[in-house]
């Protein structure tokens, strides 16, 4: 009998597995590890949030079963939300589904739509859900490049034509995780244009939409392109938005076909979030703008110290213009080591935990993500550890990767 099963022989080793014994291994040895690997949001859920919650779990009629598409209230709430901020008019009993988290209904919707041998287009590098949600379900992914730049219409054209058997979805992801790359609505017009004339549907992963550090240009959905609702569904999340990581609180809105399957999948699967969660979900949502724009402008702050820090201590760090990431390229005297080794290196040598660019994807393999999620002078601290490394250690060109030299 073999010792694993079929959907776990899909799934390659996890990266995290690597870094997160380093880390609880200083730790252990009294390390005061800095840590930028996971995007756990470290700031607390807004207090009339967490107070409607207190609220609504004193009535016990609040602690039975809830439903699977989330309470009325939710979607509509939801459905607000996309009208004031994108123009976008949404049905909330036909064309949202409130799920657990992002993650949960991008890995059902997968279940839902895809047979064996499917072929789908995913950006390399991406978050790991947006491949491995097909894979589990027996999906084939063909990658994509994740910038959205002149080429990737060609790459769009000829992977479409090389596919055999042509691809059933596009999974787009912007502001993207890991790379921060953003898009327009000029790139999201070309490619509803493209989709819908070769039968496409479009995944759009919009998780990120409120952490944006351009004013005048907030990220657009691709469903305010006319005709995107026939073949897109759109997810989202508030764990970030409203810094409730933990409360698994999520949406896919879009097309009505699309969002009855990822329903029919959900009603055998779950019986939706706690409905006090729900509600407060909604009161989150119904609220104000404030904390938004005050979790918008921590993450800023954050992001400047990084890049002014990290650009002082000898590692150039580009700018994201959206996202609680960057995505840096590795120093040039480590970069023979790949992400994998030196993130090890990091935690060993300076207590600074990151996420190898490897574990998105084949092609991040050369770059770091970086995460907003440690105050301003944490972050300083972890520069001024990370400048003792790259200036004791410039020449690493005889270093073996620690796999090898601690064997």
């Amino acid at each position: 009998m073999s010792a694993d099963f079929h959907k776990i022989r899909r799934l390659p080793p996890y990266v995290f597995a690597h870094i997160d014994p380093l880390k609880a291994k200083a730790r252990a040895e009294g390390v005061d590890v800095i840590d930028l690997g996971m995007g756990n949001p470290d700031m607390p859920t807004p207090e009339h949030i967490v107070a409607k919650l207190q609220e609504t779990v004193k009535d016990p009629r609040t602690h039975r079963y809830s439903t699977s598409r989330g309470i009325p209230g939710l979607r509509k709430a939801q459905a607000s939300y996309y009208g004031r901020r994108f123009g976008v008019k949404l049905n909330p009993d036909t064309q949202i589904v409130a799920t657990l988290g992002s993650k949960e209904g991008f890995a059902n919707m997968a279940s839902a739509i895809t047979a064996p041998g499917d072929v789908v287009l995913v950006p390399n590098p991406t978050y790991p859900i947006h491949s491995f949600g097909f894979i589990m379900s027996g999906g084939v992914v063909r990658s994509m490049p994740a910038d959205p730049n002149e080429d990737f219409m060609r790459s769009l054209d000829r992977a479409v034509r090389h596919s055999i058997p042509k691809p059933i979805a596009l999974v787009l992801n912007y502001p993207a995780n890991p790379t921060a790359y953003t898009a327009d609505l000029d790139f999201y017009t070309e490619v509803v244009k493209y989709c819908r004339a070769n039968d496409i549907f479009i995944l759009s992963d919009l998780a990120y939409s409120e952490i944006y550090f351009d004013e005048d240009a907030p990220p657009p959905s691709v469903l305010q392109v006319p005709g995107a609702i026939d073949i897109t569904v759109e997810f989202t999340s508030m764990s970030k938005t409203y810094s409730m990581p933990g409360w698994r609180v999520g949406f896919a809105v879009g097309n009505e076909r699309l969002i009855a399957a990822l329903a029919r999948v959900k009603s055998y699967l779950d019986y939706g979030a706690f409905t006090p969660i729900q509600v407060a979900a909604t009161a989150a949502l119904n609220g104000s703008d404030d904390v938004i724009e005050e979790v918008r402008k921590v993450y800023k702050m954050r992001r400047d110290v990084l890049v002014e820090s990290f650009g002082r201590s000898g590692w150039d760090i580009p700018v994201p213009k959206a996202t609680m990431f960057a995505w840096a390229p590795i120093p040039a005297q480590f970069a023979h080591l790949g992400s994998l080794e030196f993130a090890k290196l990091l935690i060993q040598e300076t207590g600074v935990g990151v996420a190898p660019g490897v574990g998105f994807g084949e092609y991040g393999d050369q770059y770091i993500r970086l995460a907003f999620v440690e105050n301003e002078q944490r972050i300083r601290q972890a520069a001024r550890n990370i400048k003792k490394l790259l200036g004791s250690k410039g020449d690493q060109s005889n270093v073996l990767p620690l796999t090898a030299a601690t064997k």
